[in-house]
């Protein structure tokens, strides 16, 4: 069985409300095969990262940047997965008040140095999700799930 890693920094309602459709997204009961994992930022570890086959990754703008919490777990895990993790897919939500660009820009950065594979592109939301948002997030988990169901 196939395991999705959800890492996440989910302070805000907003990016919280984003977190919970990825994940109902990524356990839609027609994706067979995959169990969905999920960590908060703080709390996930380098083990969590190697016993899992991709990781979704979720975290609002700060100042520009990705939030501490998710910096925080590259940080952890980044040598220890560094060979280990080469080609995993990953992809990512970012919720912003102004913009997502620098966070968008940091978590890439990251992924692209532990070489691992951008399996879809980020949602990216600012201000209050929308119905059209939300979608877009249980669209992101169900795509991740899937392709990891399939083996991509």
């Amino acid at each position: 069985m196939a395991r999705l890693l959800v890492v996440h920094h989910t302070a805000s309602p907003a990016t919280h409300a984003m977190l919970e459709a990825v994940v109902e997204g990524a356990g839609d009961p027609a994706i067979e095969g995959v169990e969905v994992l999920r960590r908060p930022a703080l709390a996930a570890t380098a083990l969590d990262v190697l016993e899992t086959d991709g990781c979704l990754l979720g975290t609002p703008a700060n100042i520009g940047y990705m939030s501490g919490a998710l910096k925080h777990f590259f940080d952890q895990v980044y040598y220890p997965c560094l060979d280990a993790t080469v080609g995993r897919p990953y992809a990512l939500f970012v919720h912003g008040n102004s913009d997502t660009t620098g966070a968008v820009r940091a978590v890439e950065a990251i992924a692209t140095g532990l070489r691992w594979r951008r399996a879809q592109h980020p949602v990216r939301v600012i201000g209050t999700p929308t119905r059209s948002d939300l979608d877009a997030c249980r669209e992101l988990g169900a795509s991740m799930a899937a392709g990891l169901a399939e083996g991509l």
